[in-house]
């Protein structure tokens, strides 16, 4: 089994920054994607970032410029460091990652989600 655990939440005011880690643990051989969403109240649940085993990274629109996401592949975490944050982009954010398990099969796994709250 895998366990992805996010951390780096909290309160901020309108501009600020905030940075998001996320630590993948358990049965991981390697990691394909790994990926932000957020779930705002009321909203759907959409995509913020991913980055992929190479590096390439991909980026909402309404986020790119303020936000970056990166990857320690030794310590099969993916960082998203938001800056600039808007009071519009209180939600939500998960981690998401595509993972190789031992069998070599692939499976996608969500984090439990951590709370980001942006205030004007």
């Amino acid at each position: 089994q895998v366990q992805l655990v996010e951390s780096g939440g909290g309160s901020v005011q309108a501009a600020e920054s905030l940075r998001l880690s996320c630590v993948a643990s358990g049965a991981v051989v390697g990691i394909d994607y790994m990926r932000w969403y957020r779930q705002a109240p009321g909203k759907e649940r959409e995509m913020v970032a991913q980055i992929d085993i190479t590096g390439w990274a991909d980026y909402a629109d309404s986020v790119k410029d303020r936000f970056t996401i990166s990857r320690d592949g030794d310590k099969n975490a993916v960082i998203l460091q938001m800056n600039n944050l808007r009071p519009g982009e209180t939600a939500v954010y998960y981690c998401n990652a595509d993972v190789r398990g031992w069998t070599g099969r692939t499976k996608n796994y969500w984090g439990q989600g951590t709370q980001v709250i942006v205030s004007s």
